[in-house]
């Protein structure tokens, strides 16, 4: 029987649009599932304010006049929302296959709320590489040869001049893959997100959402 993503990547968008109320500041995701989120902000008209992760999404947002203003200056968000490449049982998340990971990450643990949207093909067993990484380009042979089997994506760099690369390596321990990432210079971000920064999953699932909590109890 196939599935219907489309349909239960836009179920997943709606019920995430619920969640946003007059005043908030939000973080809005990148990604095929956060295209269909935006016109559901959109349609409720709230009075809200935005972060954008990606020049795709504050594009794509400004043309549907949600209101998008500059990270810079924020430092909390009450929501975030966003997709994900893939969904474990355990709450861990891969994302980046947008090339957004290092971005995502950011506005996410700056959200008090961080809602994941996706179609029902994205919970999986375990998670599985190649891990999406953002690398700096000065050194990159050096960092390269530490990270081991990586390949450099064939995509402009991110926005924020990172070169972006997928590395093949062992996640029967994402924690500790985590950890191997982050201590290794040169590397700015990779893609396995921790499931206490993730408050809940709404996954699209013939024609209801189901709601995975993860980390915080939403009030």
């Amino acid at each position: 029987m196939s599935v219907d993503t489309a349909a239960e990547a836009d179920a997943a968008a709606q019920a995430a649009a619920d969640l946003v109320e007059d005043g908030m500041w939000v973080g809005l995701g990148t990604g095929s599932t956060v295209a269909h989120l935006l016109p559901a902000i959109a349609e409720r008209k709230r009075a809200i304010r935005c972060v954008a992760t990606s020049p795709r999404t504050e594009e794509r947002a400004r043309r549907l006049s949600i209101d998008v203003e500059p990270f810079a200056n924020v430092d909390r968000l009450d929501l975030a929302i966003d997709g994900a490449d893939q969904i474990a049982p355990n709450g861990w998340l891969m994302k980046g296959g947008g090339a957004a990971h290092t971005r995502e990450k950011l506005v996410a643990i700056t959200a008090e709320r961080f809602v994941v949207i996706a179609d029902s093909t994205k919970l999986i067993a375990c998670l599985h590489g190649p891990v999406p990484v953002e690398l700096l380009a000065f050194g990159i042979g050096s960092t390269m040869r530490r990270l081991g089997t990586v390949a450099l994506r064939d995509v402009p760099r991110s926005p924020d001049s990172g070169v972006i690369a997928d590395v093949d390596c062992a996640l029967d321990a994402p924690g500790a893959a985590a950890s191997w990432f982050s201590g290794i210079p040169g590397v700015v971000e990779h893609g396995l997100f921790p499931p206490e920064m993730v408050t809940m999953a709404l996954v699209g699932r013939a024609g209801a959402v189901d709601r995975l909590t993860f980390g915080p109890v939403l009030p």
